[in-house]
């Protein structure tokens, strides 16, 4: 791509309608999580056909999994978005990919700690979350292969998240779309062991995955290196500065990430209090929680770059409205679902069980804790317009708020009600006040310093 053609992709970031702007910059990524939501409900389906404790297994590994992805994409990889947008607003595209070499260098890192991290002390983890016998013996296959993996999956997400954050979102979305369409016969394949494959069990659907993040982030590598794109990925001295671009915003986001996933597990500890039906239940309905966050998070990478472009070229008027209108847009998506599954719980649960112990909690989960999946879009949309504009300030205040009403609630609650209700009620509890801080200290820093969203 030429510079005039970059420099017009960046103009029009800055002058189209904002929701306009974002909801058509988003969309090929929407695509592809809604693709990707395809693969892990096929995924749990498949897994489900292996039994109650291989399901409990997986869902003990979920949370971990999820704050891989969500530190990788909307933690580190929002601080990548964010610094690269920021750069190419302010003309500095020499400047944007010397960030995308120190992108690269920071994915290994962390790629790396995660590897050893969770193969050392998985079983640990998973036993003091109430995994024993079997169901920790399904969680480590399951983990060891995922985990095992953990540097391409950091290089392709932080990879892609600085392409979205120049504009370029077809390729990234592009590659994801083919990996998901070969990932839905590969996974089962491993599983089961179909023709001359291995039978690996759950390992299968890590192997799966880890297949797809190895080929997917190959390719783009590739691309990049050939500087066919908006950037162009070759070494650069490693500058203090650079790094501290990314991390500035990427770590007081990543700790946002993790206090999220922390209030996950420490909810599905609670949960795994009532016993393996009701994890297994929970694993099942908290299904719909998990897939909220991507698919939030296609709408979110586009909201990164119009803020964080129109910051960058001191249009903080424009970055400001970008933000509410993206966080109006969520909440209707999100209420939407969240009402559905609400009132029609059995119809999702059906879908992976027949065990009436694992439909029944399930269904008490989603008939108190979806009705606030509004809330959770709304703030989950203004902690990514934050990252965009390099201020993450309330957002992490939010998030630490949620972390305390959910997990110290769930722990209560649960010895106090039978089966999934009392965690459920703290996770509606933390969505509603993670919506409200968030929405404070937007309105609160737009009153007190103009052209600051806080």
């Amino acid at each position: 791509m030429t510079k005039t053609a970059a420099q017009a992709r960046t103009e029009r970031l800055l002058t189209g309608p904002p929701l306009r702007t974002m909801i058509a910059l988003g969309l090929p990524t929407m695509v592809v999580i809604l693709a990707q939501i395809g693969v892990s409900i096929i995924e749990t389906y498949w897994t489900s056909r292996l039994g109650l404790e291989a399901l409990a297994g997986v869902t003990l590994v979920a949370p971990l999994v999820a704050l891989m992805a969500t530190m990788s994409n909307g933690g580190i990889g929002g601080g990548v978005s964010s610094a690269i947008a920021r750069a190419l607003g302010a003309g500095q595209a020499e400047r944007a990919n010397v960030l995308l070499w120190h992108a690269m260098v920071i994915a290994v890192i962390f790629g790396a700690l995660f590897t050893v991290l969770l193969l050392s002390l998985g079983g640990r983890l998973y036993s003091a979350l109430g995994g024993e016998g079997v169901v920790l013996h399904q969680a480590l296959i399951y983990s060891a292969w995922v985990f095992g993996g953990s540097i391409p999956f950091w290089v392709m997400n932080l990879v892609a998240s600085a392409m979205r954050g120049a504009g370029e979102v077809k390729l990234p979305a592009a590659v994801s779309l083919v990996g998901a369409a070969a990932t839905i016969p590969l996974s089962p394949a491993l599983i089961f062991g179909w023709g001359p494959l291995p039978h690996m069990g759950v390992g299968g659907a890590g192997a799966a995955v880890l297949i797809f993040y190895l080929g997917a982030t190959a390719f783009l590598l590739r691309h990049l290196a050939r500087g066919a794109g908006a950037l162009r990925l070759r070494p650069t001295p490693l500058s203090r500065q650079a790094f501290g671009d990314i991390l500035g915003v990427g770590l007081v986001s990543a700790l946002g990430t993790i206090m999220a996933n922390l209030t996950t597990v420490l909810v599905t500890g609670a949960v795994a209090l009532a016993g393996a039906a009701a994890l297994a239940g929970y694993g099942v309905a908290s299904r719909i929680d998990f897939l909220l966050i991507p698919l939030l998070f296609g709408f979110a990478t586009a909201v990164i770059s119009v803020v964080g472009v129109a910051t960058g070229a001191g249009r903080t008027d424009r970055a400001r409205e970008a933000a509410w209108k993206a966080a109006a847009a969520a909440f209707v998506v999100t209420q939407g679902i969240g009402v559905l599954a609400a009132v029609f719980p059995a119809a999702w649960m059906g879908l992976f069980s027949s065990d009436p112990a694992v439909i029944a909690a399930g269904a008490d989960y989603l008939r108190v804790a979806a009705p606030s999946y509004g809330c959770f879009g709304v703030g989950l949309m203004l902690y990514f317009a934050s990252q965009g504009r390099g201020r993450v300030g309330w957002a992490l205040a939010a998030g630490a708020v949620r972390l305390a009403i959910t997990a110290v609630g769930s722990w209560i609650l649960a010895k106090q009600l039978a089966g999934v209700t009392g965690p459920a009620l703290a996770v509606a509890a933390g969505s509603a006040a993670f919506a409200a801080i968030n929405a404070f200290g937007f309105w609160r820093a737009s009153r007190v310093k103009p052209g600051e969203l806080g």
